[in-house]
């Protein structure tokens, strides 16, 4: 609600910046945990019972290992997981930002060009059902065996969902509040910039979470098929000599980074973007 000002109040107290109280922090503090404890519980319960299944039914560690012998095998071989670990996620970091840079491209050119969208988007379509593994081997050949079959496999995979996310967000925006600026003098970069590009936020951010995860999981399966470092090829080595807790310890450790940068942009995205969505209190 706006506040109404007498005409006689000093400009400085119409002005002043309010000081959250003690109240106010406590009460955000109170929010930010209820809003993380479904998540942490629902994983330590995740891992509780994967370790009571592998206890209760006595399953050998070659077959399922327990998530405490998996994390227990990741401390004891950590430097050399550590080189891998970095490995993976600079190529899967660059990928991604090569799928964000080139997708908001396209997807802006798809989502305000009517004629681009009906050109381009059932070339996006073939080229997204084109599984990325079978790629890997031409990459390969291009490239030879290192990081750059790595980093563009990640960017290959997680490029669709960008371009989609972005034009399905600019192209869905709402004509009235363009209209208005138009009829009140605006230009076509401040109709942009003040109309579409914040209504296509929300559609960005969702792309993004999405995107990162998909990068992981094309660095790792590039990795898997010919590199000579990352998660991948820790995973394959550890296979090959039946030390089946790396294995899955690598597992936890992708899934530990793509589930750390997915809160990354949801934090992201609540911050810019928390006016797009309903208050749950």
């Amino acid at each position: 609600m706006t506040r109404e000002t007498h005409p006689t109040e000093p400009l400085s107290a119409v002005e002043a910046v309010p000081v959250p109280t003690p109240a106010a922090r406590g009460s955000a503090v109170r929010s930010g945990l209820r809003n993380l404890a479904p998540p942490v519980l629902s994983i330590l319960a995740f891992f509780l019972l994967w370790e009571l299944v592998c206890r209760v039914f006595a399953i050998q560690p070659f077959i399922l290992p327990t998530p405490s012998a998996s994390l227990a095998t990741l401390v004891q071989f950590a430097p050399a997981v550590a080189g891998h670990a970095i490995q993976t996620l600079t190529t899967t970091l660059l990928g991604f930002a090569l799928a964000v840079v080139l997708g908001v491209a396209l997807g802006a050119l798809v989502g305000l060009n009517r004629t681009a969208y009906q050109a381009l988007y059932p070339l996006l379509i073939g080229f997204n059902a084109v599984p990325k593994a079978a790629l890997v081997p031409v990459l390969v050949i291009w490239f030879g065996v290192g990081a750059v079959p790595a980093v563009l496999t990640a960017f290959l995979i997680s490029f669709f969902p960008v371009v989609v996310n972005v034009a399905t967000g600019l192209a869905t925006v709402e004509p009235e509040p363009r209209d208005v600026l138009r009829a009140l003098g605006a230009s076509p970069w401040e109709v942009f910039t003040k109309v579409s590009l914040p209504r296509s936020l929300p559609y960005f951010f969702a792309s993004l979470k999405v995107a990162v995860t998909l990068a992981f999981v094309g660095s790792i399966i590039s990795e898997l098929a010919a590199s000579n470092k990352g998660i991948g090829v820790m995973m394959n080595q550890a296979a090959s000599s039946f030390q089946v807790p790396l294995v899955f310890g690598g597992v936890l450790l992708v899934s530990a980074m793509g589930v750390l940068l997915y809160a990354v942009f949801a934090l992201l995205e609540s911050r810019l973007t928390g006016w797009a969505y309903r208050s749950q209190h």
